[in-house]
């Protein structure tokens, strides 16, 4: 059977997107990697600017490269993806917390 990939809610891969997505991520990486090396705001802000670029660049990978948007076509692929992003932040919050409890038991 020959299905096409949006019929499955995926978007339609193309050169170009492609191409916009690898220029993004790289730039993202970049400017994170510059922040780093030259050390031009304080430890706090520098942390905070790289977790953001990791969000930004997160959303990039989503958007140009698993083709996933808010169209009606790939709804449920988001919902599964957010349920996905849940289930991983319950499996490493609880083993944070888990972690920190028996460091204080120990102590």
């Amino acid at each position: 059977m020959n299905r096409s990939l949006t019929q499955f809610g995926a978007g339609r891969p193309t050169v170009k997107s492609y191409a916009a997505g690898f220029l993004l991520a790289l730039l993202l990486t970049g400017a994170s990697f510059a922040l780093v090396m030259n050390r031009a705001l304080s430890r706090p802000v520098t942390i905070v600017a790289i977790f953001g670029a990791a969000f930004v660049q997160s959303l990039v990978h989503i958007h140009y490269f698993l083709h996933l948007d808010m169209s009606s076509s790939s709804r449920w692929n988001v919902l599964a993806l957010i349920f996905t992003v849940l289930i991983m932040a319950i499996f490493i919050g609880g083993t944070i917390w888990i972690m920190y409890d028996l460091n204080g038991r120990m102590m």
